[in-house]
């Protein structure tokens, strides 16, 4: 699940045009502190190396990602790609947003649209990869760390792994594709996660098809050798897989489905603060978390989540463009990092302050479509 459609059967051409803006002859281990690159008998390997800063993705990382993956999806030699992560609390805990409210003081705003534009293509490379892509995944995998391994073939998840998508609170949106994994998600749980960003375990990612593959963390080094040897990774992943255990998060399914039903965000909080019942104590946490949150991210995310369900994934990236865009010339996205990353005062001064201030009208401007910088996915190997 969650690979929007079979990617094109032919194999891609050597002489593609993009691999002219790669070095003829790189070295077979890039060192990026960032980032490495190595070419491993039939496998590509990438790890995500920035450990101390749960392994955010930066501009730099991604456009290498982008072009080591052209580059082996037309290598006969390469088998396929492991992406993994050095060890530590998080495979991937996003983008580098510290880096992008930098960008923002310097008054350099291109350079932000062209991290989220590249970001949004390499999304849509991975879904269009012909080989074996394996997910090697423990710890936090947030935000951009989705868009980076739900699109391949084969996702494993550790027992520390996380999922979740946090964008409300810092007033940002669901991406990466959320637009097309989100609503395909049984009941109203795709719109639970994207207005309140809580985390979800294994079990509950597993149930949702986000994995295809639960397997513990010391297991990985056998499957990366697998790869490097070009076993059939199939089998490799089957025997290895364990039970997850039940899913918390489904045993929920029917409270989920009966308070986010509301036609407005209003009407869902309305509905969790006014619970009784076994479950009145949860809906009462999720209505706080979600207070917390950007009043107008909620009311973007639920609009997004709910406006277009199950969209192809190639369109998802192009609405987000244009939604990401709107963000990233306002100001509540930057007061958001600032409030959570920057001075970490947790005091987010959002604007509009309250869900009532904002109109359809606002919501509305976020999904126009913007001629200047308009943003479409190109899939690289044709």
């Amino acid at each position: 699940m969650y690979r929007s459609s079979p990617p094109d059967s032919r194999k891609p051409e050597t002489g593609i045009a993009r691999r002219a803006t790669l070095k003829a002859n790189r070295d077979p281990m890039s060192n990026n502190k960032a980032i490495l690159f190595e070419k491993r008998g039939r496998c590509g390997l990438v790890t995500l190396n920035r450990p101390r800063a749960l392994n955010a993705l930066s501009y730099p990382m991604i456009a290498q990602m982008e072009e080591h993956y052209v580059d082996w999806a037309g290598d006969a030699d390469v088998y396929g790609v492991v992406l993994e992560a050095a060890p530590g609390r998080a495979f991937c805990s996003g983008g580098d947003l510290k880096a992008l409210y930098e960008w923002r003081r310097e008054g350099n705003t291109g350079a932000i649209f062209e991290n989220y534009t590249s970001e949004y293509q390499h999304n849509w490379t991975l879904d269009r990869f012909i080989k074996p892509h394996v997910s090697l995944m423990d710890g936090f995998v947030f935000g951009g760390g989705v868009g980076i391994s739900l699109y391949g073939t084969h996702k494993v998840a550790g027992e520390n792994y996380r999922f979740a998508m946090p964008e409300t609170a810092i007033g940002f949106f669901p991406d990466v594709g959320a637009t097309w994994f989100l609503p395909r998600m049984p009941g109203r749980i795709g719109l639970y996660l994207a207005l309140t960003g809580n985390r979800i375990d294994r079990a509950d990612a597993y149930e949702l098809g986000l994995l295809t593959h639960c397997i513990d963390a010391h297991e990985f080094d056998a499957i990366r050798a697998a790869m490097c040897e070009a076993d059939p990774i199939d089998p490799v992943l089957d025997e290895r897989h364990v039970d997850p255990g039940a899913s918390a998060l489904l045993q929920l399914r029917e409270e989920i489905d009966r308070h986010f039903a509301g036609d407005s965000v209003e009407e869902i909080l309305s509905s969790l603060e006014g619970a009784t019942g076994p479950h009145a104590e949860w809906a009462r946490e999720t209505a706080v978390k979600m207070r917390r949150n950007s009043p107008l991210s909620l009311k973007v995310a639920y609009w997004q989540i709910r406006r277009s369900p199950s969209p192809a994934l190639e369109d998802a990236l192009e609405l987000e463009g244009r939604i990401a865009r709107h963000f990233l010339t306002g100001e509540e996205f930057y007061e958001g990092v600032r409030a959570l990353l920057i001075d970490k005062d947790n005091s987010p001064k959002w604007s509009p302050s309250a869900l009532e201030d904002i109109s359809e009208e606002m919501v509305e401007a976020y999904f126009a479509p913007r001629e200047e910088g308009a943003f479409k996915p190109i899939n690289p190997f044709i």
